[in-house]
């Protein structure tokens, strides 16, 4: 009879043991770096009612537990490259070992940010991957990847873990982030962290929370979209798989024809993705909402691809996301850096110049070029190594106050002059240069709005341009098209492609840092 009572009464006290641990949020790990020069929020579960003693780097705080959810904030911590410790108590207490302070920097988007250095079987590999692995090994660069999947409410905790940075731990790691973290690390000498939150074939509506969705007049149709998509996509399945013989038949010939003239095969006809596979709101649920509010210096963000059909709404939904990060992690309009998309023959322009704008309407962002880093014929350039330098390069100028100029030439002002249209810029970087001979990519209209191919000519600071077709100019383009031919640099515009020993694509010589993407300067968009 004793026996009998004595096992329910352990398991009585086990399961009360289980409840009574105190348990902090998963970003808060081994190996962690936390963030130097503000308040540093730390939280996770608890009994309720049950005191919780957080102390780290001279500092200590407490707080109760509340509805099973304790957080205490931490005063600003000074960058520490020495491992220290941090003890959180309460009924029980744990330890978390070999945490830094530095800089943490979150690294978002679709694909061409998820694009690993090594893919371990993917073709989203890197070019040089097996060169850059080898030189990989930086215990003061910690990283972390959020796991990928969508959910229907926002989370509070992430099944992840901090790991230093080996060949081994960054092989699956974004290459944009990672070329990112290390040139960061140069050139700011503290320790940095990088969150990897990014998930490839992503639009930008799923990683924004729904109550920025539906409040937004020019948004929240994205829901009845979305719902459409949903109740037609049984036909939508059903006519591809009716054409898919046809559409085969067409591929293989393509193919051919690719092997004949030296080109990458095209893509293979598959039949279309759900849209149950990608609803708005979801991501940012599970891959966003509970990494706030982890202190953090800024964002990386390389994104837009698959929202380049909708590129005018991307004018709008695109700030509306930064602005929705911004307002929910409550540290202020923290530095959001972002890719300009890679030209590519089915990317449409159009894209790159709500990018354009979206940067230009957008406080305290800047955006990377990526014009002589794209490939006509992969959506997924290999070349990431320019990309992440350009971005470290506006983190230090905007993120740290650096002087340094950190984007290419940017239109600034139209000036007609007879049959001549004269550009002005801002970014000029010590001057305007054409890279690799006369500059080219202009184009430039009258009244009737019809483009021509312009002549187009750089005089001290300004570019002159005309055509003996256009004897009144009213509108001039540049590099409108799917896979620019451009050339107009400022003196720093090749950051990061010389030390990645990259070829410049025959298709464009434009620099990454070169002019930004205009529709046409004078016409409305």
């Amino acid at each position: 009879m004793k026996n009998r009572i004595l096992i329910p009464s352990l398991l009585l006290l086990s399961l009360t043991a289980l409840q009574a641990v105190v348990k902090p949020n998963n970003l808060f790990s081994d190996n962690a770096v936390l963030q130097q020069g503000i308040p540093v929020p730390v939280w996770g579960t608890a009994n309720n009612g049950e005191k919780v003693t957080v102390t780290f780097a001279g500092q200590k705080a407490e707080t109760v537990a509340k509805e099973g959810k304790w957080k205490v904030v931490l005063p600003a911590l000074k960058a520490s490259e020495t491992p220290q410790t941090m003890a959180i108590s309460g009924e029980n207490k744990i330890e978390i070992k070999n945490l830094l302070v530095g800089e943490v920097w979150v690294c978002g988007g679709q694909s061409n940010m998820q694009f690993a250095i090594s893919g371990k079987g993917s073709a989203i590999t890197l070019l040089n991957s097996e060169e850059v692995l080898k030189s990989i090994n930086d215990p003061l660069l910690r990283l972390l990847t959020v796991p990928r999947h969508g959910t229907p409410e926002p989370q509070s905790d992430v099944v992840a873990s901090w790991n230093e940075c080996t060949s081994q731990t960054a092989a699956d790691f974004s290459a944009v982030a990672y070329f990112f973290g290390r040139d960061l690390r140069k050139a700011e000498h503290v320790p940095v962290g990088l969150i990897s939150s990014n998930v490839g074939g992503t639009a930008a509506e799923q990683w924004t929370s729904r109550n920025v969705l539906e409040s937004n007049p020019e948004l929240r149709g994205i829901f009845s979209a979305h719902e459409k998509a949903l109740q037609e996509y049984p036909a939508v399945l059903d006519k591809f798989k009716a054409d898919e013989p046809k559409l085969l038949e067409k591929w293989n010939a393509d193919c051919e024809k690719a092997k004949a003239d030296g080109k990458p095969a095209p893509r293979k006809p598959a039949a279309p993705a759900s849209p149950a596979s990608r609803p708005p709101v979801a991501l940012y649920n599970a891959m966003i909402a509970p990494l706030q509010p982890f202190a953090i210096k800024g964002v990386i963000w390389y994104q837009g691809e698959s929202n380049s059909s909708r590129a005018r709404q991307y004018q709008t939904l695109f700030p509306a996301m930064i602005k929705c990060w911004r307002d929910a992690w409550g540290q202020g309009e923290f530095p959001f850096l972002f890719v300009q998309v890679a030209p590519y023959n089915g990317m449409i322009p159009e894209i790159r110049e709500a990018q354009l704008i979206s940067w230009k309407k957008t406080p305290n962002t800047a955006m990377a070029v990526t014009t002589d880093v794209g490939a006509p014929y992969d959506i997924h350039p290999k070349q990431k190594e320019p990309v992440g330098a350009r971005l470290a390069l506006a983190a230090r100028a905007l993120a740290y106050g650096e002087k340094l100029e950190y984007s290419g030439p940017v239109f600034d002002a139209l000036k007609m002059n007879g049959n001549k249209a004269t550009l002005t810029f801002t970014h000029l970087g010590g001057g305007l240069v054409a890279k690799d001979g006369a500059l080219k990519g202009f184009t430039i209209a009258g009244a009737d709005k019809k483009f021509v191919p312009a002549t187009a000519e750089i005089i001290g600071e300004q570019v002159v341009v005309s055509s003996p077709q256009i004897a009144a100019p009213v509108a001039v383009r540049y590099g409108w098209a799917n896979c620019p031919d451009v050339n107009l640099f400022n003196p720093n515009s090749e950051v990061g492609v010389e030390k990645s020993g990259l070829k410049r694509p025959s298709y464009a010589s434009c620099t990454g840092r070169g002019i930004q993407l205009r529709r046409s300067w004078n016409y409305p968009s």
